[in-house]
């Protein structure tokens, strides 16, 4: 994670908290590699000024790169990029409904 001494460089953002269990996996690696970075719960379509305003404030707050995980119409990544130019990735995250297919269509 990041202090005020070393602010975080990367942002991991999920639509929902049932999202964590895909995208977990990047902030054990960033731990291990002593990346600092911020994790937070954005939902594109509950709560989509708090996500705009995360985006349009990304540079400002540091961020090199942000990656988005979402299931299912998965908008998260493609919003977050419609209102910054700090680079996002997109990470499908597998539903219920389509095994992740639809996430994976989305995204790409």
């Amino acid at each position: 994670m990041s202090s005020r001494n070393n602010p975080a460089r990367v942002a991991i953002v999920m639509g929902s908290k049932s999202d964590w269990a895909t995208m977990q996996f990047a902030a054990e690696i960033f731990e291990i590699l002593n990346v600092p970075h911020h994790v937070e719960v954005v939902s594109a379509h509950r709560t989509p000024d708090k996500l705009f305003s995360f985006a349009e404030s990304a540079e400002e707050n540091g961020y090199q790169v942000i990656i988005a995980g979402a299931g299912g119409a998965a908008h998260l990544p493609g919003m977050i990029a419609a209102k910054t130019l700090v680079p996002v990735l997109g990470v499908p995250v597998q539903s219920a409904a389509l095994s992740g297919v639809d996430s994976l269509y989305s995204i790409v």
